[in-house]
């Protein structure tokens, strides 16, 4: 008999990402829509502090794998820990985060349990006792509503998408220690991890993204668009145009070929609004659109929009903003 709600908590160098306690909140709303428990599984090294901190965001259960062998994130050792953590609790529902870990290793968890997979979603719903969800299909152009065959019905969790609750300090949970035999059947060692440079906000997880697209003609200019994202205290985006041409790094692109964003504002600046970057933004709450192309199509989707030169408006923006947060 399958029942309650586990949630992969995500961590890395021992901090919950943002979007684990987006996932953790909502995994605590369907369990209580269910009127069933909820757990947790928190994977990594030195991580036990992180059980307790589970417990607050509604965790009753906490799946514990503790051990060096899994310090660094390896998707072989990973998805052993996890199938043991679903198989000892025997969920009902298996949420995640859509982070790069996320979409790396639910994929890989669902395919050995033979079970099936809805990512990217937007939101989640329990009528009469069963679970569906909402996704985009389509590169954003339509939503499907998505039920589960079997169970556990496993989904990731779209970042900036559900709200994150307050902690409740008084919560407690059982901890149960897992992954103690199943590391020594890693098969593939993470022997080092290249990382972004530190101090950035994470495009995912950002809640104001201000993007550049073609329209700032040059990679000397892309210091506009980091420039309003730095004054805003957001992180800076772009179109595939602008990363295809070696202006920016790839880990900056916004669309169906780089990342997805769920901001609560996106600034979009010098961007034409093609259907692939519009994949990526759509979901943003607030679409502010720069571009001296009165037809430009982003308009079409934008909540406010400015017939400009992004040379004269991106700056006198900055200034403004930077302006107000002195007085």
């Amino acid at each position: 008999m399958t029942s309650g709600v586990l949630v992969f908590a995500e961590q890395r160098d021992g901090v919950f990402k943002k979007a684990t306690y987006e996932a953790l909140s909502e995994g605590r709303r369907v369990a209580v829509k269910l009127g069933q428990p909820m757990s947790a599984v928190v994977i990594g090294a030195n991580i036990g502090h992180l059980a307790n901190e589970a417990a607050h965001y509604g965790a009753d259960t906490v799946y514990l794998a503790d051990t060096a062998p899994l310090a660094k994130y390896s998707t072989d050792g990973y998805t052993k820990v996890l199938v043991e953590a679903i198989q000892a609790a025997q969920p009902s529902v298996v949420l995640a985060p859509a982070t790069a870990m996320g979409k790396d290793l639910l994929p890989r968890v669902t395919a050995r349990l033979d079970v099936g997979l809805a990512s990217d979603v937007t939101e989640t719903h329990v009528a009469d006792g069963g679970f569906s969800v909402v996704r985009p299909v389509y590169a954003g152009k339509a939503y499907a509503t998505v039920a589960f065959r079997r169970s556990p019905a496993v989904a990731t969790l779209r970042p900036n998408v559900f709200p994150a609750a307050a902690p409740d300090t008084g919560h407690t949970a059982e901890i149960i220690p897992i992954g103690a035999t199943i590391v020594d059947a890693i098969q593939a060692k993470v022997t080092d991890i290249l990382a972004a440079a530190r101090g950035k906000i994470e495009l995912t997880e950002a809640s104001i993204v201000v993007s550049g697209g073609r329209g700032i003609k040059g990679p000397e200019n892309y210091y506009l668009i980091q420039e309003l994202a730095d004054a805003l205290g957001g992180a800076a985006g772009a179109s595939r145009a602008v990363v295809d041409a070696g202006w920016v790094d790839h880990s900056h692109q916004v669309g169906q070929t780089g990342k997805t964003v769920s901001p609560t504002l996106y600034i979009a600046c010098g961007i034409s609004g093609a259907i692939q970057h519009l994949a990526g933004m759509s979901s943003s709450k607030f679409i502010v659109a720069i571009n001296k192309d009165p037809e430009a199509p982003i308009f079409k989707i934008a909540d406010y929009g400015i017939v400009g030169d992004l040379f004269e408006v991106v700056p006198r923006l900055t200034a403004e903003v930077k302006q107000m947060r002195q007085t």
